[in-house]
């Protein structure tokens, strides 16, 4: 029997798209308050199917503290998603709830419910922010379920207005056909001659004339973060991690370069 790994990725894309919408159904327009937490619920219990068991899924803070006594925590914002290794003993939790610090941080994502390109930019900057506080290079992602905004011209500016400043939001899914992935500039096989520095690549699984449309979006950022946290362990894989033929450079249609100083 033959493997659809195409089929197998999109699959998570379409469970992800009928369970969000199952409360929206229910309830209509009532307590869409709590529309944003099941959606964060809905994600987290995706992820936790492919991490291996000495990683925990929760949501939280995260505390920093300087060197010697005495010297002020930094907290973070709290992140949506929090993974992290659970061998190293947290702060405080209460069910998936918890305080740590980042030592045992592997990755933070932040989750939207509907988000276009102008709102994109406070989350990019929350990201950010939360990403400084790790201080060491960990999975930083922003996922949308929806993304209002089809304009891979304002999204390439957007992003092009963050410079590099030591950290970055790495991995953005933008509903389920636009994937946004930072690389660095001497990345092999995808640099782009038109880009001497880090840069972020669009890419668009939507269909065109030439090509069928592609859910993956959903599916090559949970598939970016599992290889993240596992690295050479899951070179036997990657066939089904990322299912294209061909690649997705052959779906970029951005290219946001980024050079120094803050945005």
């Amino acid at each position: 029997m033959s493997l659809n790994s195409v089929e197998f990725q999109e699959s998570i894309t379409r469970e992800l798209e009928i369970v969000k919408d199952r409360v929206r159904n229910l309830i209509g327009d009532a307590n869409w308050a709590y529309e944003g937490r099941y959606k964060e619920a809905v994600l987290k219990n995706v992820i936790r199917r492919f991490l291996p068991t000495n990683l925990s899924v929760g949501t939280g803070f995260v505390a920093k503290s300087g060197i010697g006594h005495g010297l002020p925590v930094q907290i973070s914002k709290q992140i949506d998603i929090i993974v992290y290794d659970n061998t190293i003993p947290v702060l405080f939790s209460e069910g998936d709830f918890i305080i740590t610090t980042r030592s045992n941080v592997r990755a933070i994502i932040e989750v939207k419910t509907r988000v276009d390109n102008s709102k994109l930019r406070e989350s990019l900057r929350t990201s950010i922010e939360n990403s400084q506080m790790m201080e060491k290079d960990i999975f930083s992602g922003i996922f949308v379920f929806e993304h209002g905004d089809c304009s891979i011209d304002s999204l390439k500016t957007i992003l092009e207005g963050f410079r590099e400043d030591g950290r970055h939001v790495n991995h953005m899914s933008l509903g389920p056909y636009i994937f946004v992935k930072h690389w660095a500039h001497d990345a092999p096989g995808v640099n782009p001659d038109d880009c001497n520095s880090d840069f972020y690549g669009i890419y668009d699984f939507g269909g065109t004339s030439e090509r069928e449309a592609k859910k993956l979006s959903f599916s090559y950022f949970i598939s970016n973060l599992v290889l993240k946290l596992s690295g050479e362990q899951l070179v036997d894989r990657l066939w089904l991690l990322f299912p294209l033929e061909n690649g997705k450079e052959a779906y970029r249609v951005g290219t946001a370069c980024l050079g120094g100083g803050n945005p």
